[in-house]
């Protein structure tokens, strides 16, 4: 028989189908159009052989395509407060840099993460200001995602009392309120299939991904007895202050993206965040303030839906993505190193 490069494919096709059915190996194809690794099936680790699972606990296989090495690696879906790119707490981010610092904003008002040429992040703080205290305390509780010419919202809702047995999320499509079936790896995906949301545990935990753009993962908390304790929240008893721990992996910025934790990934950016500092606290709530959850505007903001389709030069901003970064064991901070 003549072999033809259909026939070569299928064959391929068979022989990888024929090794994942013999559980001999485990494959990741990489569909990151561009990226160094595409098109390519990459065996994962035999500790993580699916990059899906029913356990919110468990780590699944993952690949970054922008790596030299095309290598798959176990990891966990659930955000890593601890690792670049995070938004936890009250709320403390660790930038692209690897830098820890706070960034306090105000109750009731939304500010910038990140904002690029076709994609803006949002967040909408809340939070309560005691008795004798000069500034609110606050905490990340929803998200609004400006995306190419469409935008996705979500946000956790408002709860005196927590309850594990609850779904604290409500998600919002181009203005319409979507509903995602509770129960891991529960699915849905936008008409053009380049937004998919999937739920990582049966309530409260989810994965968004903006196709070739970013991947951010989504946990729901409530502001605890013992968070209160420690910090002196005086949290009111009819509010727990339900918020949500983010933590975003960017596949593709440019070098002029901006926002609260957008600049940190330019190459150019000098962190003003002291090193050894307990809480270094970085401002710019003016020029980072926007007037709601969807609004593309504040004043530094660079996104644009006019250009958002268009070619843009980025960065070589990847190798921020796979810092390790160790929590020190006084609990002082947190060192990173390539």
């Amino acid at each position: 028989m003549e072999i033809t490069k259909g026939n070569s494919i299928i064959l391929l096709l068979v022989f990888v189908s024929s090794l994942i059915q013999a559980n001999a190996y485990y494959f990741s194809y990489c569909s990151n159009e561009g990226s160094r690794c595409h098109g390519k099936y990459i065996p994962c680790p035999a500790e993580c052989p699916s990059s899906e699972s029913s356990d919110p606990a468990a780590k699944v296989c993952h690949i970054d395509c922008d790596k030299p090495i095309c290598k798959a690696v176990c990891r966990h879906r659930k955000p890593n407060c601890n690792a670049p790119g995070s938004g936890c707490f009250d709320p403390r981010f660790i930038g692209g840099d690897g830098r820890v610092f706070y960034f306090h904003g105000k109750t009731n008002q939304h500010f910038t993460l990140v904002s690029d040429s076709n994609l803006q992040i949002n967040a909408r703080f809340i939070g309560h200001r005691p008795t004798g205290r000069t500034r609110d305390y606050t905490w990340i509780q929803a998200l609004g995602i400006l995306f190419n010419s469409q935008t996705f919202s979500l946000e956790a809702t408002q709860t005196s009392q927590w309850d594990n047995n609850v779904d604290h999320l409500e998600f919002a499509y181009n203005g319409n309120s979507l509903v995602l079936d509770e129960g891991a790896l529960s699915t849905w995906q936008s008409p053009e299939k380049d937004v998919k949301v999937e739920r990582v545990a049966v309530k409260n935990s989810i994965m968004l991904t903006l196709k070739d753009v970013a991947e951010i993962l989504v946990n729901v908390v409530p502001v605890t007895e013992e968070d209160d304790r420690i910090h002196n929240y005086q949290v009111p008893s009819d509010n727990c202050f339900a918020h949500l721990e983010v933590q975003f992996r960017f596949l593709s910025l440019s070098k002029n993206v901006d926002g609260v934790l957008g600049r940190t990934y330019r190459l150019d950016f000098e962190n003003p965040a002291k090193p050894g500092v307990a809480m270094p606290v970085v401002g710019g709530e003016d020029k980072y303030r926007t007037a709601s959850l969807l609004s593309p505007n504040c004043a530094s903001c660079v996104f644009s839906q006019e250009s958002s389709s268009d070619e843009k030069e980025t960065s070589e901003i990847m190798e921020y993505g796979t810092l390790d970064c160790t929590k020190f064991s006084y609990g002082m901070g947190i060192v990173c190193k390539k």
